[in-house]
């Protein structure tokens, strides 16, 4: 049904009634203006007496629509504005859109380093990696991090303040390495700042430097010490003694033996698969005649199940207080101040590599077994291997003698 245009008391604006909806006791009217524009008659609607007008939320009457009428007939005549309400409505548009990038612009560059860890990057740090790894970065961002920047704008952070950070660490007596671990901490944070657009360009990290250190261990076990541990700890507790027994015997790290279960275990041909290491690279542990007997004389479990379960049938999560104590009374860590000269369940592991290097195993060899990502992290075992160094310079002299001699009995025979 075609509506029915009425016109109101101001020039080029008119109206048409709703035939029920009513705005108070009378009708609902709907307002337009009509215009010419370059010769041509235009009309535009504006909206409903009942309805506001969402620039400033009054509602639509003749005399509001003759006023919007007059400005875009001014805009015509200067030259300057929108001469019609789609280019108008366009503009504010536009205006909104810009004030609201501005807005967010302003509250993204406000943004403190604080708010950001704690409001996404703990949250997706602390689902997607281990327990004791969001724990420590944790515990770097509350006890050095926050101090120093957490309530500054995570866009203003420079280099001065991450030095500040590394200042308050080492005058606390905290090693370098555990410095470099801090600011690893707030370069992880700032990385996925700049993945989400939140920051650009390198972390401040980038330009401070962190003094050199050496935290390899040095102290390693010798056969007679790696007895002796057994012996003690498998008069305390069986557990502990095969975890320790296999670490010492396979190269495993505290974390692999957690994670063993039956279905890795092969008797047959004598291997521990080790699934998920610290390297990501799959590979397989080789199991001594020590360890052989002592996984057959154990109860063997579903494929799934581990091997090695603590009181609540659960897979262990670090190695208990008892190793530690073991070691005290063992006296090996008397008079010992160097942490790298302390004996700890990682020297089971690295008394493995060390034997291996002393009994003449290739290094590359040796790598594999370790599970090392890089040869640089076998290196550390060549200082060790100086004998089996040395009997190869002599097997080349041997070598160059040999057929010096040869040469000389051929000169000989054809003169």
């Amino acid at each position: 049904m075609p509506v029915k245009w009425e016109s109101s008391k101001y020039r080029g604006v008119r109206y048409y009634e709703h035939p029920t909806r009513k705005r108070g006791v009378q009708k609902d009217r709907y307002y337009a203006i009509r215009y010419q524009k370059e010769g041509k008659r235009k009309e535009e609607g504006l909206g409903w007496a009942s309805e506001k007008d969402p620039r400033d939320g009054k509602n639509w009457t003749a005399e509001k629509a003759a006023l919007m009428l007059a400005e875009l007939r001014g805009s015509a005549r200067t030259g300057h504005g929108a001469t019609r309400l789609a280019e108008k409505r366009a503009i504010e548009n536009e205006r909104k859109a810009t004030k609201k990038a501005d807005e967010e612009r302003k509250k993204s560059d406000s943004v403190t380093f604080k708010e950001y860890f704690e409001n996404t990057y703990a949250p997706i740090a602390k689902s997607s990696r281990k327990e004791t790894k969001y724990n420590h970065e944790e515990s770097h961002f509350r006890i050095w991090i926050e101090p120093i920047v957490g309530s500054k704008p995570i866009r203003e952070i420079s280099s001065f303040d991450i030095e500040r950070i590394k200042k308050n660490v080492l005058d606390a007596k905290r090693s370098p390495r555990t410095c470099q671990y801090i600011l690893a901490t707030f370069r992880q944070v700032w990385n996925m700042a700049r993945r989400s657009g939140l920051v650009s360009g390198d972390s401040p990290t980038k330009a401070v430097k962190i003094p050199k250190f050496d935290n390899r261990r040095q102290r390693f076990l010798t056969h007679e010490e790696a007895d002796r541990l057994l012996e003690k700890l498998k008069e305390k507790d069986e557990t502990l003694h095969r975890m320790a027994l296999i670490s010492l015997r396979t190269g495993m790290r505290a974390s692999e033996v957690f994670n063993i279960t039956w279905g890795c275990v092969d008797t047959g041909n004598e291997t521990i698969l080790i699934l998920d290491p610290k390297s990501g690279k799959t590979r397989a542990a080789y199991m001594t005649i020590d360890v052989k007997t002592m996984v057959e004389e154990m109860t063997r479990g579903k494929s799934e199940d581990f091997i090695f379960k603590n009181r609540d049938e659960k897979s262990f999560k670090e190695i208990p207080t008892l190793f530690r104590e073991v070691v005290h009374d063992l006296g090996f860590n008397d008079g010992v101040t160097d942490p790298r000269q302390r004996v700890c369940f990682h020297s089971l592991r690295h008394s493995f590599a060390s034997h291996h290097a002393m009994g003449g195993t290739d290094l590359y060899v040796l790598k594999e077994l370790l599970g090392h990502s890089v040869f640089a992290m076998t290196e550390r075992y060549s200082h060790l291997s100086k004998g089996v160094l040395h009997n190869a310079t002599k097997n080349l002299e041997n070598e160059i003698k040999m057929s010096r001699e040869a040469r000389e009995e051929k000169t000989n025979i054809s003169t």
